[in-house]
């Protein structure tokens, strides 16, 4: 049996909206009390196993007590002839939202990719294809974070992407363009306005999706079980991540 969560999936999320039990302001906060499970149910155990490793190491991070562990020169040693990361995480580039830390990790535990706003083209992809095909990788986690500047960038200049924005040559720009390219972005401009929270999660499963679409590697090793691909949110008030369940 399936966890519900305040996330879902992008239809039961838009219909929560129209319907106007979900927050719809951009003054709206997370609880972060509330913990969602994520169960795994056709994923494989070693994925199962790294999600769950993920969740405690998140749990000790929350309560102080970060073992900080495989962060010495003897991990360093061992590590020289190979890596074995327990996961992939796409992560923003803030600085406030380090993987290994919020994770309570060390070092050679996660194969980290890291845009602004989580953005993933096919440089990001390939670098997931490497570490599924040659690492051997089972877990890809498409993080997003609440207080995401690109997320607001976007909120903020939505409109002016129609005009001199859309014409603008620097980076920037391009990654607003993407970001509103995104199906689940446009419908929860559409329908919620500027809830930078709800567009975070929107980003999340953009991201997710495309992962699990991604031909033809990921596509397929995703279908056949070898790999899972999840989403998640971190809070950056509390330091909580929360595993998205769609």
């Amino acid at each position: 049996m399936k966890s519900f969560s305040f996330y879902s999936t992008t239809g039961i999320i838009l219909s929560m909206l129209l319907c106007g039990t979900v927050v719809s302001s951009q003054n709206s906060t997370f609880n972060p009390d509330r913990k969602v499970e994520m169960i795994v149910e056709t994923s494989p155990s070693k994925a199962t196993e790294s999600l769950q490793i993920l969740k405690d190491g998140n749990k000790r991070f929350l309560s102080g007590v970060s073992t900080h562990e495989r962060q010495d020169q003897e991990r360093i040693k061992d590590l020289s002839k190979g890596q074995n990361p327990k996961c992939i995480i796409v992560s923003c580039s803030d600085s406030r939202v380090p993987p290994e830390i919020v994770f309570d990790q060390g070092l050679g535990d996660i194969f980290s990719i890291r845009t602004a706003g989580n953005v993933m083209s096919d440089y990001e992809e390939g670098s997931i294809e490497y570490a599924v095909e040659h690492l051997h990788t089972p877990l890809v986690v498409v993080m997003g974070h609440l207080g995401c500047g690109a997320i607001q960038a976007l909120l903020d200049h939505a409109e002016d992407l129609d005009g001199d924005l859309e014409k603008s040559a620097d980076h920037v720009s391009k990654i607003i363009r993407k970001l509103k390219s995104e199906e689940e972005e446009q419908e929860v401009l559409k329908t919620a306005g500027k809830n930078s929270n709800l567009a975070v999660v929107a980003n999340v499963m953009n991201g997710v999706k495309q992962l699990r679409e991604s031909d033809p590697i990921l596509e397929e090793a995703y279908h056949k079980g070898e790999i899972n691909i999840v989403g998640a949110v971190y809070h950056i008030e509390s330091g909580e991540v929360e595993f998205l369940d769609f």
